[in-house]
């Protein structure tokens, strides 16, 4: 899997977004139930890391995209969203979670 995180400095301070997919995914569009995704290199190739990895950065992150089979299911193992919250489109599952 790639997670890539993303710092934006706001009034409030820092935000991060941590944006995970599935290796097999990068680069391709998904198309499904009136949406479409484009999961592009310079919003999700970063760092390639092991599931263990990417769910303890999970768990300490307040605002996820996660797109695909591996990367969902990574979200669900790190308690940061539940089933009721993931998506289909076009057989592959998506889910966000944000905080305030």
């Amino acid at each position: 899997m790639y997670i890539k995180i993303h710092g934006t400095n706001t009034d409030y301070g820092i935000r991060e977004v941590v944006a995970v997919c599935d290796e097999n995914l990068l680069g391709k569009t998904i198309r499904g139930n009136n949406l479409q995704i484009k999961i592009s290199e310079s919003f999700y190739k970063g760092e390639k890391k092991s599931e263990s990895e990417i769910i303890e950065i999970l768990k300490k992150s307040a605002n996820v995209n996660l797109i695909g089979k591996e990367s969902v299911a990574a979200g669900l193992k790190a308690g940061i969203i539940s089933k009721e919250n993931v998506i289909d489109i076009g057989g592959i599952p998506h889910a966000q979670s944000f905080s305030v």
